[in-house]
């Protein structure tokens, strides 16, 4: 080891020195090493110094769909925090899988993480739950600190939006323009918040009386599953006032079947989503804006804040000090060019 040979001192004595272990060293040997590593531009490895410590300055962040853009924007709000307080993202992919959830959150026990984020939603009725909760509870006695995105029964903290309410908002708005037969594309089947997004538009549909109108379509959650439903719903007449979509990426892939087929948005049919992703935007597409950013900077900051309470227990404990509790952020209606009020209405 370099730094060992240029102080004069055994490599044992140098690693203890780099890494900041508690072990009786002189402080003129110290300073020794110090000078040799600063003269030689060495930076201690991250990991050394973890091993030495409660943890290390990384956040894992979990997603459902690394493709989809709205785990982009999450992900960017927990690395802009993460960065801020001197700490690394490591962003993994897991399929929608809870097995692959389990192992990654292994991984990052192994890491010595600091917190891991679980960004996307679970699965209704899901038989591996109760094995990710015990994982979830043994990361945290052993100092790592979860958040949830997403209504899931983990017993860590969750800051999520209600989802019901979005698809209940937005269902309202299709309903104030006189929209009466609107068909709703559905998320992924078996997914939480497919099931609570499909709940919200049936609900608004069902107090306007319009429950014989309300017409749900399988799909998915990306581009592919929006312009395939919707070939489906045009093949079949007459046409529904408005399409609702579970998310922007699928309403986007609406739109692009719609203009195919020739047919005119929003004048024959509207088009709604919900997320307000940039492509929204570009799109024009009428939607529900969610704090997506907001989710992973809060979920971030909590990791954070409580690492650093957590650096040196006081009561001997594990260091597992999070206690569940659900921060609920608002959404906002967006309403662009893809809906218009019914002509006859």
């Amino acid at each position: 080891m370099e730094v060992a040979r240029a102080a004069g001192v055994a490599v044992s004595t140098a690693s203890r020195v780099l890494s900041g272990a508690n072990h009786p060293i002189s402080a003129k040997t110290r300073a020794k090493v110090m000078a040799a590593a600063e003269r030689l531009e060495y930076s201690p490895s991250a990991l050394a110094r973890a091993m030495v410590s409660p943890h290390s300055r990384l956040v894992g962040v979990l997603v459902s769909d690394i493709d989809n853009p709205y785990f982009s924007v999450i992900a960017r709000g927990v690395d802009d925090m993460a960065t801020r307080a001197g700490y690394v993202t490591m962003l993994s992919n897991v399929d929608r899988r809870t097995t692959t959830e389990i192992s990654r959150l292994r991984a990052m026990r192994d890491y010595r993480a600091a917190g891991v984020v679980f960004a996307g939603s679970g699965h209704v009725d899901d038989p591996q739950a109760p094995n990710l909760v015990k994982a979830v509870r043994r990361a945290q006695e052993e100092g790592l600190h979860a958040v949830s995105l997403a209504v899931r029964d983990l017993g860590c903290p969750s800051v999520v939006v209600d989802n019901r309410a979005v698809a209940h908002d937005i269902t309202d708005h299709l309903v104030s323009l006189g929209h009466r037969h609107i068909a709703f594309i559905e998320g992924p089947p078996g997914m939480t918040v497919s099931e609570h997004r499909r709940e919200g538009f049936l609900s608004r549909m069902a107090e306007a009386g319009l429950t014989g109108s309300a017409h749900c379509h399988p799909g998915g959650f990306n581009h592919q599953a929006g312009h395939a439903a919707t070939l489906r719903i045009i093949a079949r007449r007459p046409l529904p006032d408005a399409i609702l979509a579970a998310n922007d990426e699928v309403a986007v892939g609406a739109l692009s079947a719609l203009r195919q087929a020739g047919i005119d948005v929003p004048r024959e049919i509207s088009v709604a989503g919900m997320d307000d992703l940039r492509v929204a935007e570009f799109v024009g597409l009428t939607t529900v804006s969610l704090p997506l950013y907001e989710m992973g900077s809060l979920a971030a900051r909590h990791i954070i804040d409580t690492a650093t309470r957590a650096g040196a227990p006081q009561d001997g404990g594990t260091g597992a000090t999070d206690v569940p509790a659900t921060t609920v952020l608002s959404h906002r209606l967006v309403a662009r060019e893809t809906t218009t009020r019914r002509a006859d209405a």
